[in-house]
This record gives C-alpha cells, sequence and structure tokens, in this order.
C-alpha cells in the first residue's frame, strides 16, 4: 500500500508541532518546508524529528526543505505559514501580510500537488481560506479551514475544568469565523450525552462561552513572546488524519459555503463530513433566533474581512 504524503508549509512551532502529531499518529510521510530566509532550519527540524523514530516506534520518513519540488504528489498540504499574532494585534491586523504569504505557499503547492487537500491554518483564519482557494485554482471541497477544532477544544476544556470530568466525555460544536465573532453552541453541548445546559447555571456557561472566545488571547498573553502551537497542532492533525484514513468525521470546519446557511459563497465555521475528498458535505443544524443572529453577524465580520483582501 502506498504511504501517504503529508507536506506542511512553515516550520515554526504550529508547523513543527503538527509533523511531530502527524508522525507520532504514522499518518504517513512529511515534509516540511519553510522559506530559504530561515536557512536549513526546516531540515534540522526535520531531522530531529526523524532521529526520534526509533524511540518512538513512528516508521515515517520526515524531510525538510526550502523548496517545493520535494512536496510533489501530496495527499495533504497543510498551510501554517505566516506572522503570528503578538501581544496587543489581532487576527485582523495579520491579514495584509499573510495574504501574501499565504497566496505564494498555495501557488507553489497546488503546482506541484494539485489532487490534494489543503488544510489552512494562518490567520486570519478565513480570509486566507479564501486566499488560498482563490489562488491555488483547487474545487472549494479541497480546501478548508482548521479553527474550530480548536475552538471547541479549548470550549470542551473549559467544560471540563468546570465540572471536573474527563474531557473525553464533552462533545461541542462552533460555528461562525475564527475569532472574537466565534458562536459556540451551548444547546448543542453534551457531556457524556446529558446537556451541559441542565449541569452549568446559564451565568456560568455565558463565562465559558467567553473564554473560549478568548482562547487565543488568553494564550498570546500568557506566553508573551508569541500565541498557542500544542492545541492548534493537535486539532491540525484530527484533520489530516480524517483525511488520509478516510475516516468520515463530523468536524467543524471552515468550509465553503454558497447556499448553506445563505452565507453567499464564503468559507466559515460549520460542521462538515472530512474525509478523503476533504470536505463532503456540509451539515446544516437548526439555530434559534439568537444564534442565528450571532452567526450573522460572524459571517459579516469574515465578509468584510474577505472584502478587504488585495488578491
Amino acid at each position: 500500500m502506498k504511504r501517504a504524503k503529508i507536506t506542511i508549509v512553515g516550520a515554526g512551532n504550529v508547523g513543527a508541532t503538527a509533523a511531530h502529531w502527524a508522525a507520532a499518529q504514522e499518518l504517513g510521510d512529511i515534509v516540511l518546508v519553510d522559506i530559504p530566509q530561515v536557512g536549513d532550519m526546516p531540515k534540522g527540524k526535520a531531522l530531529d524529528l526523524y532521529e526520534s523514530a526509533p524511540v518512538s516506534g513512528s516508521d515515517c520518513k520526515i524531510t525538510g526543505t526550502n523548496g517545493y519540488e520535494e512536496t510533489a504528489d501530496s495527499d495533504v498540504v497543510v498551510i501554517t505559514a505566516g506572522v503570528p499574532r503578538k501581544p496587543g494585534m489581532s487576527r485582523d491586523d495579520l491579514l495584509n501580510i499573510n495574504t501574501g504569504i499565504v497566496r505564494g505557499v498555495a501557488e507553489q503547492a497546488a503546482k506541484y500537488s494539485p489532487n490534494s487537500v489543503f488544510i489552512v491554518v494562518s490567520n486570519p483564519l478565513d480570509a486566507m481560506v479564501y486566499v488560498a482557494w482563490k489562488t491555488s485554482g483547487l474545487p472549494t471541497n479541497r480546501v478548508v479551514g482548521q479553527a474550530g477544532i480548536l475552538d471547541t477544544a479549548r470550549f470542551r476544556t473549559f467544560i471540563a475544568m468546570e465540572l471536573n470530568v474527563s474531557v473525553e466525555d464533552v462533545t461541542a460544536i462552533l460555528m461562525g469565523g475564527h475569532g472574537d465573532t466565534m458562536v459556540p453552541l451551548p444547546r448543542y453541548a453534551s457531556v457524556g450525552g446529558i446537556p451541559v445546559t441542565q449541569l452549568i447555571p446559564k451565568e456560568r456557561l455565558d463565562q465559558i462561552v467567553q473564554r473560549a472566545r478568548d482562547g487565543g488571547a488568553e494564550i498570546v498573553n500568557l506566553l508573551k513572546t508569541g500565541s498557542a502551537y500544542y492545541a492548534p497542532g493537535a486539532a491540525v492533525v484530527q484533520m489530516v488524519e480524517a483525511v488520509i484514513r478516510d475516516k468520515k468525521r463530523v468536524l467543524p470546519c471552515a468550509a465553503f459555503c454558497d447556499r448553506e446557511y445563505g452565507v453567499g459563497g464564503y468559507f466559515v465555521g460549520v460542521p462538515v463530513i472530512l474525509g478523503t475528498g476533504g470536505v463532503e458535505k456540509v451539515i446544516e443544524v437548526e439555530l434559534d433566533t439568537q444564534e442565528r443572529a450571532s452567526f450573522e453577524k460572524s459571517v459579516a465580520a469574515v465578509k468584510d474581512l474577505v472584502k478587504a483582501l488585495k488578491l
């Protein structure tokens, strides 16, 4: 059986951590790419990871490079490249800088792997997925953004902390754009099948929802010199696994919605079925009046970002 091939563009904290998670799960051979200006850094990280294989028992080939030739025929391309968020900087501040970076990455990656599925992590997420789609020429189902899995992971963590239960028994979904306007849906969250609204008072649940919205900024403020990477890396790899192993996972992802939810042709966070074909279906859930209003507000923020793009 042909071994899967995964390219990760951006060998910084998120990219290298994603490579680590992917290797640990033996999802396939990995190519770690970064720009020539960083020198041999991606080669060094790749070699370091490869040398851990005899200890971890992960039989994956890991390569580092400054070019795209070695990425040819990848099954999945993960785009983490871009300037990370710093204290006092919003995701929107990153728009112009990261648009140029993601455009170049998408063009090169699609040239060498035209049949791959792109998973975009770069911020501002919803706009960068749009950039990757527009510049790669790939169909919408094969371009998807990682945001909702990270956001729900934070939401689930905070619920588990509040109730002193296993995170494994907490399920939740979020919708909308990645960032301050994300839309956690407490009504659809549960613990061991029990609606979380029956376990946590509304006032306290609202505080947990807000903490989930501020999850990225909380990490940035604690780290001082960078942004989160362990949880984002793990979230990316859950998506990679769903594609590589055709898991048909139901996951919240930034997917292209046209008629779905009446979005009108943008990438926003919604529940999807994720498999070898990429986004195989967008799942439309029932939203009440307040949820619908919050979702539409979030979509409007995404549209504003996309309109500000200079493509």
